[in-house]
């Protein structure tokens, strides 16, 4: 029990750490992920409004017709492509990629690359 608590406080360490630098304001939104065993989410978001702008997940309708497994890089690649294509409609064109805790590899890259191959910057 003790070494959970360890791992819980760690990694709300890396996450603030992260997220100190890291700030969504409206000519630059913040781009959010959270990734599960089963799903991952992302949403870009306002920070000075506090408002999520654009959002997308493996959860999503569009998403989930065309992945087998929301857990994999392909579904990552899947909800990258969805997120961009909405916020490019939306008028967004650069944001701030905020990974929280997260290692960037794997599925948190693959959702950023298909992000960027959307059009993004960032």
């Amino acid at each position: 029990m003790f070494d959970l608590a360890i791992k819980r406080v760690r990694r709300e360490r890396r996450q603030l750490r992260v997220r100190r630098r890291i700030f969504g304001t409206p000519d630059r939104p913040r781009l959010a992920v959270f990734r599960s065993l089963k799903h991952i989410y992302a949403q870009i978001i306002d920070d000075s409004s506090g408002r999520t702008l654009v959002a997308a997940s493996t959860v999503d309708p569009d998403v989930r017709s065309k992945v087998k497994s929301g857990g994999n890089k392909q579904a990552a690649e899947s909800v990258g492509a969805v997120l961009g294509t909405r916020a490019l409609e939306k008028g967004i064109k650069q944001i701030a990629f905020d990974r929280r805790h997260y290692k960037y590899h794997g599925r948190v890259r693959a959702l950023a690359d298909a992000i960027r191959k959307a059009g993004l910057e960032f």
